[in-house]
């Protein structure tokens, strides 16, 4: 998911731009300043549970799920930091320090995590989030940035943008997989998982410095304003990461349901906030607020589920798929590019759907509904594969089914995802819309966490087997089901309190 981007303020100029392939030249800055912190990102998300089992349990299975449960916590600070680093920006520093300063937090987090001790591990993985959230909302937001407002290239721009960060996050885990499997002495039963977080790294740095030497490209768009403080305002923020870092530690470290209320209640807090705006702007607002505040608590509901794929579907494809295909072992990484690849070859299909269809087309509550329903489905095959095509000898699943699993969830992922941003700045109050975004990214936390919370119990107090996963998606298919059948159903109603909103 890409953060929120905005349109300059009306009176602001947009330079002009020299033009690269029917584009503004800085967006193809942006795209591979992207296309290098997804590789980071991504590169090392698919190694993270598996390395905390492998390093800190020495292998034992029973370490499954509290790797899971770390991993859950991780991924929920992300989303949450975003907030943070949104205001950030905006306020204090300007965009393009907030990215460059985000770009080397996030490096040093990522050579950190290399060092063989949970202390390090865990104050890494807390450099990493504090740097994500002062780059990623911010990127995102300077695309828009090249554009004005009318700009009828600003949808194509965002577009280009987007496949930037599939293209990262598709790559990543077959590059840093393959040598992991290769280099070091790893293998495909056992990589070496610290050549993954070196690379990771090691991209991190590429995205900064091609940041660095293209950011004159922008003719000053992202800067803070003149006589703003300049560097003073920068080593203030830079205190302020330092003296979050510990704060996220202590965050990483709590048990993840003590996590989970304290994210909890901050969305609450969000939500009344926005309630109470919405009311004061008259009946019409208030409905719009109500009809937003209903899907952020499905949007919870899709990302619990759909984020397994670094914690419980790895454990899966390490246990009990069969990945040995005519002599050739399959990476467990490489599964972690199929949602990346299926995005890129149904997305432009999944556009063309939606204009083909024309008035047709479902509302957004549907589309939601769609979304989750879809994600049930992967679900419902793996129910499927693990109570009906275990094979006695080995104990494990055809290769097809996980790889399957990845396509249906980024069909759904497609029918939810893209349209959520916007849908928060057409509802939101219009004092809040912030606000409104950091409702979404949130609910979006509180769902990850929420996902490392469900992927420990699929796994269980021992390590996983065919019939705790089989129990564990069980439910995992009725709730997803159950949710986006009502939603699908309630979907008049949401959209009667959206007043025309498409």
């Amino acid at each position: 998911m890409s953060g929120a981007a905005t349109t300059p303020e009306s009176g602001a100029p947009i330079p002009q731009y020299s033009q690269l392939l029917g584009h503004p030249k800085p967006l193809w800055m942006l795209f591979m300043t992207e296309f290098w912190e997804r590789f980071a990102f991504y590169g090392m998300r698919w190694a993270l549970a598996l390395y905390i089992v492998a390093q800190f349990y020495a292998g034992d299975s029973a370490g499954e799920a509290p790797a899971s449960r770390l991993y859950g916590a991780y991924l929920a600070l992300v989303y949450a930091a975003a907030l943070f680093g949104g205001y950030v920006a905006d306020k204090i520093i300007g965009y393009q320090r907030s990215i460059l300063l985000g770009a080397v937090v996030m490096a040093i987090g990522l050579f950190m995590i290399v060092v063989p001790n949970e202390l390090v591990f865990k104050l890494g993985l807390a450099t990493i989030i504090a740097g994500n959230g002062l780059f990623k909302p911010n990127i995102s937001t300077m695309v828009g940035q090249l554009y004005s407002s009318g700009d009828t290239r600003r949808d194509a721009g965002f577009t280009l943008f987007y496949m930037g960060i599939n293209a990262g996050a598709f790559i990543a885990p077959i590059l840093t997989g393959w040598l992991a499997e290769r280099m070091f002495g790893g293998s495909p039963e056992l990589p070496a998982y610290k050549v993954v977080f070196i690379a990771s790294g090691i991209g991190m740095v590429i995205s900064l410095i091609w940041f660095w030497l293209g950011r004159d490209q922008l003719k000053g768009v992202g800067r803070a304003p003149d006589g703003d403080g300049g560097k003073r305002n920068l080593l203030y923020v830079f205190a302020g990461v330092l003296v979050a870092i510990p704060v996220i530690y202590f965050l990483l470290s709590i048990d993840a349901g003590n996590l989970q209320w304290l994210l909890t209640a901050l969305f609450i807090g969000l939500c009344v906030l926005i309630l109470k705006e919405g009311f004061r702007d008259g009946a019409v607002r208030r409905d719009m607020a109500i009809a937003m505040l209903i899907i952020f608590a499905f949007n919870v509901l899709f990302w619990m589920f759909f984020e397994q794929a670094g914690s419980s579907f790895n454990f899966l494809a390490q246990n009990i798929v069969e990945r040995d295909l005519g002599g050739w072992i399959f990476p467990v990484g490489w599964f972690q590019s199929v949602n990346s690849l299926a995005i890129i070859t149904l997305a432009p299909l999944i556009a063309w759907m939606w204009i083909k269809m024309g008035s047709r087309n479902p509302s957004i509550p549907r589309k939601f509904g769609l979304g989750i329903i879809f994600n049930g489905l992967a679900f419902l095959l793996l129910m499927f594969a693990l109570s009906s095509l275990v094979d006695p000898q080995t104990l494990k699943i055809p290769f097809w089914t996980l790889f399957m699993v990845y396509v249906i969830q980024s069909v759904g992922e497609l029918f939810l995802s893209p349209i959520g941003l916007s849908m928060v700045t057409k509802l939101a109050p219009v004092r809040l819309v912030g606000f409104g975004m950091g409702g979404w990214f949130l609910s979006t936390a509180i769902g990850n966490n929420l996902s490392g919370i469900f992927a420990s119990h699929v796994s269980g107090e021992t390590g996983m087997t065919v019939d705790s996963a089989l129990s564990g998606y069980t439910f995992g298919f009725w709730v997803l089901l159950g949710s986006g059948v009502l939603l699908f159903l309630i979907a008049p109603l949401i959209q009667k309190l959206m007043h025309g909103v498409k």
